[in-house]
């Protein structure tokens, strides 16, 4: 009797099935709408499953009558959605021509009845979209497959939305994803700053990727949620409509603003004095004002105004403007900000002199989604003095690092990602995190040490001496590799190792000539 053969079945991901499903839309609509189509139908599935979760919570309690009074829900953060705005009216309608429509009366409707998503979600976008209904109809069909409430302990909708970020990011290519930074970059600065309670501020906020990254660092070192507030700002009102999505689906109250703005033109937290600053700004950010505007700006006080050329310090004065005064700050920029001439090397100076700058880490290469140049992570600390700062799980006891700066170089670290791209391990960050903690700390001397290619603790003499540059590579020590070799060894073997290959090269070649001789045949080579 026969085997039968049993065909392995290649198990998708939800995730995975979800972009299949985006793709399907390829040739209806741009690429570049993909993540604003799926995002906001997996946001719609994600609050109707959770009001359907609440609405039956009221109805085996017996308050049958409570099921249509919108305290009922917001009690418990939960959005109240009014029939037509529920996920089973969307897919029992899917098939129907006029299902855009139905989409952004949706969503409409849920905005206005949700003082909490003001904003937040498009307007009349599925409707002008003019989408192939069938296409729309098999996405629905698919995200109507995806329990969101299955495990109450994963959270299933941001994962999936984490996901849909990043590829998004990584098919837009460069020039495009700016709203979305990679994971293993926020997890690293979460850990170096290490938010636990007080404001979280990010002044060009993207899809909020680093509000979300420090709500999960608060939760896996027990810390409280309720100990922080969140405040933002971002200048795409598409990205800006992402992040507050982002954030709602989690359940992580935010301050925006009021709508998407320029944070330089139109600062919408003038009086905010953050805890923590986490940040990646527009790399090199050109003509971001007229050479007549932000001339006398309160947020260079005590610094020269920032070029209009780059905006790269322009960032870093306003966040320095934001911060308490134990305020520390985690920010990406470009390695061209680490030195230079001109009025960017006068701040960078007056910066170093005002004791703010704490550690300098240039990164690995192809992190990002956009671009693949190594780039740095900058700390920035405004209390560097000697004080003891209790957390939960840890509890720090600084040193007077003040006239100290820490310089790391990592990249040679991380592991490969989608092929192209490198980020760090959960190993890597804590490796990371452990240098810049044992080094900040009493009894550094101990924990410790400067370490050729990988970390160096200067003085500011030194930096002052190295007229004020902050390129790592003129700190950290790099081992000589060719020091030690003898070179006329080292020929001598190589002219042997040829020798040897041409040998059995010939010796080959006649071998092959001797068998077509035997065979009959006279060959010359």
């Amino acid at each position: 009797m026969a085997k039968k053969t049993v065909e392995k079945k290649n198990d998708k991901s939800f995730e995975e099935t979800l972009w299949d499903a985006a793709n399907k839309l390829r040739g209806s609509v741009e690429s570049s709408e993909y993540k604003h189509i799926v995002l906001s139908l997996i946001f719609l599935k994600f609050i109707s499953d959770t009001f359907e979760q609440q609405r039956q919570k009221l109805v085996s309690q017996g308050l049958e009558k409570h099921i249509d009074v919108l305290a009922a829900y917001t009690k418990d953060n939960v959005f109240y959605l009014p029939e037509e705005s529920r996920w089973s009216f969307i897919q029992q309608n899917s098939k129907q021509e006029d299902i855009a429509l139905k989409i952004d009366s949706a969503l409409s409707t849920i905005e206005k009845t949700n003082k909490a998503l003001q904003g937040a979600l498009p307007d009349n976008y599925f409707s002008r979209l003019g989408l192939d209904v069938s296409k729309l109809a098999a996405l629905i069909d698919v995200i109507n497959n995806i329990d969101t409430l299955a495990n109450p302990h994963e959270d299933v909708v941001g994962r999936v939305y984490e996901y849909f970020l990043a590829n998004f990011a990584i098919a837009e290519g460069k020039g495009k994803g700016e709203f979305y930074t990679p994971k293993s970059i926020v997890n690293l600065i979460a850990e170096l700053i290490e938010p636990y309670r007080g404001k979280i501020y990010d002044p060009c906020c993207g899809s909020g990727g680093m509000f979300v990254q420090s709500l999960k660092f608060i939760e896996n070192h027990k810390g409280n949620k309720k100990d922080i507030s969140v405040y933002g700002q971002e200048y795409t009102s598409a990205t800006y409509k992402l992040a507050k999505m982002n954030l709602a689906i989690r359940g992580i109250s935010a301050n925006l603003g009021a709508a998407a703005k320029d944070t330089f033109a139109n600062d919408q937290h003038e009086m905010l004095k953050a805890d923590f600053i986490m940040a990646n700004p527009p790399f090199n950010q050109k003509d971001w004002r007229a050479s007549d505007e932000l001339v006398d700006d309160p947020r260079w006080g005590g610094y020269d105004t920032p070029p209009t050329s780059n905006a790269n310090y322009a960032w870093i004065l306003h966040m320095v403007s934001k911060l308490s005064e134990n305020g520390v700050a985690g920010f990406i920029l470009s390695n061209g900000a680490l030195s230079g001439d001109g009025t960017e090397k006068a701040i960078r100076k007056k910066l170093i002199e005002n004791n703010l700058v704490e550690a300098i880490i240039i990164l690995p290469r192809s992190m990002f989604y956009t671009t693949d140049i190594s780039v740095t992570l900058w700390i920035l600390n405004k209390n560097k003095k000697a004080r003891v700062v209790p957390h939960e799980d840890v509890t720090r006891n600084y040193r007077n690092r003040e006239s100290e700066v820490l310089f790391m170089d990592l990249r040679q670290r991380g592991e490969p990602f989608e092929k192209k791209f490198t980020q760090f391990s959960e190993q890597d960050i804590r490796d990371f995190s452990d240098t810049f903690h044992s080094w900040q700390q009493v009894g550094s001397q101990e924990n410790y040490k400067n370490t050729a290619e990988y970390c160096y603790s200067a003085t500011k003499d030194e930096i002052a001496k190295n007229d004020y540059s902050l390129v790592p590579s003129k700190y950290i020590e790099f081992s000589n590799r060719d020091e030690n070799i003898d070179f006329d060894e080292k020929m001598n073997l190589l002219q042997h190792d040829m020798r040897e290959i041409l040998r059995k090269e010939s010796q080959a070649r006649n071998e092959l000539l001797n068998v077509f001789k035997e065979l009959g045949y006279e060959i010359k080579l």
